[in-house]
C-alpha cells in the first residue's frame, strides 16, 4: 500500500485553514493509502526518513509552505510532492513578482507600489501624494507574501495611515489600486480549464472571514454568469498565468470583473480543500468528485517540478 505523508499546519497566518485542508484530505486518502499528517518542525526531515513515503501531500498554505521553501526540502530529499515546485510556488507568493511577470505577458492586474517601513520612506503626506499620483483612492494594503486575504485592508485617504500602522510588522508591502467590479476565481488542473465560480461576499470584500465561515454567507454562483466569450477569456488568462508561472497540478486565480476587463490579483498555488474551498466546488460542478480531485493531485505529484 502506497504511503503518503500529508504536510498541514505550518507557521504561517493560515495554519488553521491548512489543518481543515490536511484533515479534509486525509479523510479520502487513508481509505486507499496509508496516511499520516505531519506539522512541519525542526524534526521534518527526521520524521520523513523514518515514515518513507512515497510521496507527500502538501496542504500547507501561506509563508514557508508554499513559497518554495518545503518545496526545496522536498527536492533535496527526491520525494516526489504535490502542487508547484520550488521556483513557480516562490514567484506566485511574492505578490511584486508576479504582478511583473503578469504586465511583461499583457495579463492586467491592478496598479501597485511597493511600500517599505524600513528606508526613507515615512508614512506620509508625500506617501499619500505618491499614492493620488500613480494610483488613486480607495486602495487596496496588503503583505507581499501572505495568503487567505491575510491583513488586507480597503483604504480611503481618511483610514490609510491607521491602517498602514497595523502592518508595521511586515517591513515591506504592497499598495494596489482598488478594482471594483464581480469577483470570479477560476481553478485549473495540470494543463485543463477546470472552471469558474464567481463569488458574492456579504462582507466589504472577499476577505479572510467571507472564505472560511459560513455565518459570513458568501454567494457562490456557478455557472458563472458570463457570455461565452467573456469566459472563455478569464479562463484562458488563468491558464496562461499557471503557465507562464511555470506551475503545476492545481491552482486557482483570483479575478475582478470591472468595465468588462478582467484583472488578475493574485494566482494561488495551493488553494484550500476544505467544506467551502472554490476548488473542489468547481470540480463537482464538472463531475469530478472530491475523491478524483484528490487522486488526480496525488497521480500527479513529481519531483523536479
Amino acid at each position: 500500500m502506497k504511503k503518503i505523508l500529508i504536510l498541514g499546519g505550518g507557521i504561517s497566518k493560515e495554519r488553521e485553514i491548512s489543518k481543515e485542508t490536511a484533515k479534509q484530505v486525509n479523510k479520502v486518502l487513508k481509505k486507499n493509502f496509508k496516511t499520516v499528517i505531519c506539522e512541519p518542525n525542526n524534526d521534518l526531515i527526521k520524521k520523513i526518513k523514518l515514515f518513507k513515503p512515497n510521496l507527500v501531500f502538501n496542504a500547507l498554505h501561506g509563508r514557508f509552505g508554499e513559497d518554495g521553501y518545503i518545496q526545496s526540502i522536498l527536492e533535496k530529499l527526491k520525494i516526489k510532492y504535490t502542487h508547484s515546485g520550488v521556483i513557480s510556488s516562490f514567484l506566485a507568493m511574492n505578490k511584486i513578482l508576479s504582478k511583473e511577470i503578469f504586465i511583461k505577458n499583457n495579463i492586467l492586474t491592478p496598479k501597485f507600489i511597493k511600500f517599505s517601513f524600513n528606508n526613507s520612506q515615512k508614512i506620509s503626506t508625500k506617501l499619500i501624494q505618491k499614492i493620488e499620483r500613480k494610483l488613486k483612492f480607495p486602495v487596496v494594503i496588503k503583505p507581499i507574501n501572505e495568503g487567505s486575504s491575510v491583513d488586507v485592508n480597503i483604504c480611503t485617504k481618511k483610514n490609510l495611515l491607521t491602517n498602514l500602522k497595523k502592518l508595521k510588522k511586515y517591513n515591506e508591502i504592497i499598495i494596489e489600486s482598488y478594482i471594483a467590479g464581480r469577483e470570479i476565481q477560476v481553478a485549473i488542473l495540470g494543463k485543463k480549464k477546470l472552471g469558474a465560480i464567481e463569488l458574492k461576499p456579504k462582507r466589504k470584500f472577499y476577505d479572510y472571514k467571507a472564505k472560511y465561515s459560513l455565518s459570513a454567507k458568501t454567494e457562490h454562483i456557478i455557472p458563472v454568469e458570463l457570455e461565452k466569450k467573456k469566459l472563455d477569456e478569464v479562463l484562458n488568462l488563468a491558464l496562461k498565468a499557471h503557465k507562464i508561472l511555470g506551475c503545476r497540478g492545481v491552482t486557482r486565480s483570483d479575478f475582478k470583473f470591472f468595465k468588462n476587463k478582467f484583472y488578475l490579483l493574485e494566482l494561488n498555488t495551493q488553494p484550500g480543500m476544505t467544506k467551502l474551498s472554490l476548488v473542489p466546488e468547481i470540480a463537482a460542478f464538472r463531475g469530478m468528485s472530491f475523491y478524483k480531485l484528490l487522486n488526480w493531485i496525488v497521480n500527479d505529484a513529481s519531483t523536479n517540478r
